[in-house]
């Protein structure tokens, strides 16, 4: 290769360097209810309906009536309070999430899901601006939220949420799922010092303060727990006589009582009876 085509190669290089990046598809929001952010792309990938009706929720009526009220108002335009539920592993915060997001939307077209990964939260001040030009309403969930990489994806959740100076997007409900109550992670870092450290605990807990609305999942008791068993067996018609004491056996197994053990003891059992389940 002579010197002149070498270096018409590398300008040319050079120019596709510089050009931008394709602009991502617009967001066909009438295409279904729910959805998935992918923010390397910027796409809104349609997904399925939630299948779980939310009467199958038991031992959480109390959270399921604030959460309903205040997602009503907010689909039907009114103020809300982003949403942070927290509580033990497998009480049901993310099925009550997405299930009463399911209920409410039947009365309400404009209003969409929208769920991000736990380790994009630094992509939500990006997200909500895009919303923001939405004629629709959007839950957006992140579930299993944490700050395990410390306090910056925290300061990209206030950014979110406060808005910056163009104020928060009023179309945009931001609901998060936890197992902590302020959302620290367990371990942080004290290489950079015990002042640094402190500094960034303050961050992200001060992050829960941003959330108006904090609904707590206690652990199930026993009742709770069989009565969420016996919902799942009337509702697929799997009534066996021994119900409770299998429920209890399986329960005693699994070392937990909760809802997603009720439910999969439920599976189990339906598997055993040779019967279908529709979810």
């Amino acid at each position: 290769m002579d010197a002149e085509t070498r270096q018409a190669l590398e300008r040319i290089a050079a120019a596709l360097e510089r050009l931008p990046p394709a602009p991502a598809p617009s967001p066909e929001f009438a295409a279904a209810r729910l959805f998935r952010h992918d923010p390397a792309s910027g796409a809104f990938i349609p997904a399925p309906d939630f299948a779980l009706s939310l009467d199958l929720l038991v031992g959480v009526e109390r959270q399921k009536l604030r959460f309903l009220e205040n997602l009503g108002r907010f689909a039907a335009g009114l103020p809300a309070n982003h949403a942070l539920l927290w509580g033990v592993r497998g009480t049901g915060k993310s099925s009550l999430a997405k299930a009463a997001f399911m209920e409410v939307a039947q009365a309400h077209a404009s209003l969409k899901l929208v769920e991000i990964d736990r380790d994009e939260v630094a992509s939500l001040p990006a997200l909500f601006d895009a919303l923001r030009q939405a004629p629709e309403r959007f839950m957006v969930l992140c579930d299993d939220l944490s700050f395990e990489e410390g306090a910056a994806a925290a300061k990209a959740l206030k950014s979110a949420l406060e808005g910056g100076v163009s104020g928060p997007p009023a179309n945009v409900l931001f609901v998060a799922t936890s197992n902590r109550r302020h959302l620290m992670s367990r371990d942080h870092d004290e290489s950079r010092g015990a002042i640094a450290a402190a500094e960034d605990a303050e961050e992200e807990i001060s992050v829960s303060d941003r959330f108006g609305l904090w609904i707590g999942f206690p652990p199930m008791d026993q009742d709770a727990f069989l009565s969420a068993v016996r919902a799942y067996a009337a509702r697929f018609d799997l009534m066996v006589r021994d119900l409770d004491r299998r429920a209890l056996q399986w329960a005693q197994l699994r070392g937990a009582r909760s809802g997603r053990v009720a439910w999969q003891f439920v599976r189990d059992l339906a598997g055993d009876l040779g019967k279908p389940l529709p979810l």
